[in-house]
């Protein structure tokens, strides 16, 4: 009989046991949550606001699955960046100056900003190991803020990666990323805030079609050569 017990008291254990595995959410389960939900994104037209060391930039992006990105800012006024899935351009109406760069798969486009992305959330998954920073449960946003939000810190692989160090902030009830924090690897900080987030609106690719104005001086190639 007291065989019988202990089988039953082994059997008890190892089903509670796989009841509490069940309800841990780790931070790498966390993370593939988010890139799910990203993957069931088509489109999506955000503001964004972007915050480099004492530089403010705002503006207003735009994502079409699985590459197309543009950012049409307010400040500075008329500058634009847009991806078309093979050319970065840049215009930056202050030097008339409108930059061209053919880009491959293995280049990210528009840094931080294409993070908030199912390809760059596959990225990060890769070359990132992800940590909660408090664990799962919501948290403020920062000091003071009534905004809450689940935060992961990434810590890069390898010495390759452009940011030492990414934090995100998301939204437990979207699992969208409410905001990135990136640490370079010269130790300063770039940040990307996600608000007014428009989902699955019907983005038409016409809207990556970027005619620099006639005046732009064209300088192409500007940030490297593209080597296959």
């Amino acid at each position: 009989m007291k065989y019988n017990h202990l089988i039953f008291a082994l059997l008890f254990f190892r089903g509670v046991s796989a009841l509490f595995a069940q309800d841990i959410m780790t931070a790498e389960r966390y993370l593939s949550i988010v890139g799910e939900r990203y993957g069931s994104i088509r489109d999506y037209e955000a503001r964004i606001g972007i915050r480099s060391g004492n530089s403010t930039m705002n503006g207003t992006i735009s994502h079409l699955a699985p590459s197309f990105l543009r950012i049409d800012f307010s400040d500075p006024q008329d500058q634009v960046i847009v991806f078309n899935g093979e050319l970065l351009t840049v215009y930056l109406p202050e030097y008339r100056a409108a930059l061209n760069q053919s880009i491959n798969r293995r280049t990210s486009p528009s840094g931080g900003a294409s993070l908030a992305t199912s390809q760059g959330l596959a990225l990060l998954r890769r070359n990132y190991v992800p940590a909660f920073v408090s664990g799962p449960e919501p948290v403020p946003l920062e000091s003071g803020s009534n905004e809450q939000v689940v935060k992961i810190r990434l810590t890069r692989r390898s010495l390759s990666e452009g940011f030492r160090e990414i934090l995100l902030d998301i939204n437990p009830e979207t699992h969208l990323i409410r905001r990135i924090e990136g640490r370079t690897i010269a130790d300063s900080v770039v940040r990307f805030d996600f608000t007014n987030v428009s989902i699955n609106q019907g983005i038409p690719e016409q809207r990556f079609v970027y005619d620099s104005p006639a005046s732009a001086n064209m300088y192409n190639d500007f940030l490297f050569r593209d080597a296959d």
